[in-house]
């Protein structure tokens, strides 16, 4: 299957039944998927006037207890942050695809990594977190969407999809293997009519002194409990002297680099977020006393060299090379900026 559909099918057999969407390139396939599969499921499949309105959508499902989910491409997304401020603010669950596209602006239809600080800094107005999830193959994708779901109902809480134009287009197998996660507690703060209890309030807006600080800090003890979710793939990690850090295609790519390293007697390993937020700064910092550099690859100007730094604290050198603007890295490309030591800081 293409990566779009995979995600398509995979958010239908996590039991979303409630799809809002608008299109733009390169995630129109999953708008496609959606509008014929989810009438089949007896689901709810809205193509909305806008971006706005989609988010917005989600928000009324996710408030009447259904599991919704939209998805979009970056200038799109751009578009939703209002509405994903306001579901953070109404503790509301639910699940929003990026398939990145070249930017700033409309930029182009190639596939990027430009939209790492949008997604990990909670992109939107506030003070707040989303978790943050990326794939790097299609079965991965489709594999992250029921792990998406999960978490947002778990922490009442939207969760990013973040992908790229690669993932979204590539065909690969998929296996829909339709994981079994712990139990969660019925949504009894849902609006679900007020017959038999007394009524829910569900909102973002605090408006007497004090009300909402206090509110600020109670959702941010939930921030912390989101942090436990940390997830990763390191490759080589034991022996390694020098570490490249990458996600999503550009991890794929890197991991081809690595592989050919090591063929030539270079001690490189990998170190692969899944989460981005939360970031696993731990894995770095078990590893950073032995390593001579930490190389990171990104398809932008360097993102998500922040987290890397933060995380080093200092203790040894990073470097980065990127690709931004649709461009993508060859495995050729990193391996020589590896081999030479070189990046572009």
């Amino acid at each position: 299957m293409k990566g779009n559909e995979a995600i398509g099918e995979a958010a239908i057999r996590a039991g979303c039944r409630y799809y809002f969407g608008y299109p733009i390139t390169p995630q129109n396939e999953l708008t496609a998927y959606m509008s014929k599969r989810m009438e089949e499921v007896g689901g709810v499949f809205i193509q909305a006037e806008s971006e706005l309105a989609a988010i917005n959508m989600v928000y009324g499902a996710s408030a009447a207890g259904g599991r919704a989910m939209t998805s979009s491409s970056s200038p799109g997304i751009s578009l939703k942050q209002e509405g994903i401020s306001y579901m953070v603010g109404a503790e509301l669950p639910g699940v929003v695809v990026n398939i990145c596209r070249g930017g700033p602006g409309l930029g182009n239809i190639a596939p990027s990594q430009s939209d790492y600080f949008q997604a990990t800094r909670g992109g939107g107005h506030g003070d707040y977190y989303t978790i943050v999830l990326s794939p790097s193959s299609v079965q991965e994708s489709a594999d992250l969407v029921f792990l998406a779901f999960y978490l947002a109902d778990k922490y009442r809480n939207p969760v990013i999809i973040l992908g790229d134009g690669f993932l979204g287009q590539m065909l690969e197998p998929v296996e829909f293997k339709n994981p079994a996660f712990g139990r969660l507690p019925r949504k009894r703060w849902a609006l679900t009519g007020a017959k038999e209890r007394p009524p829910n309030v569900i909102r973002s807006l605090y408006l007497k002194e004090g009300v909402l600080e206090k509110r600020n800090w109670e959702l941010s003890k939930k921030y912390e409990r989101m942090k436990k979710e940390v997830r990763y793939e390191g490759i080589y990690l034991d022996d390694a002297e020098f570490i490249v850090v990458a996600y999503g295609i550009c991890a794929r790519i890197s991991k081809a680099s690595v592989l050919l390293l090591r063929a030539h007697g270079l001690k490189v390993g990998l170190i692969r977020p899944i989460t981005l937020w939360p970031f696993p700064s731990g894995v770095i910092k078990e590893v950073r006393d032995k390593i001579k550099r930490f190389f990171v690859i990104e398809m932008n100007l360097g993102q998500m060299v922040e987290d890397v730094k933060l995380a080093v604290e200092g203790r040894t050198s990073v470097s980065f090379y990127g690709r931004p603007g649709g461009g993508v890295p060859t495995p050729e490309e990193i391996y020589k900026v590896i081999k030479d030591g070189k990046g572009y800081f």
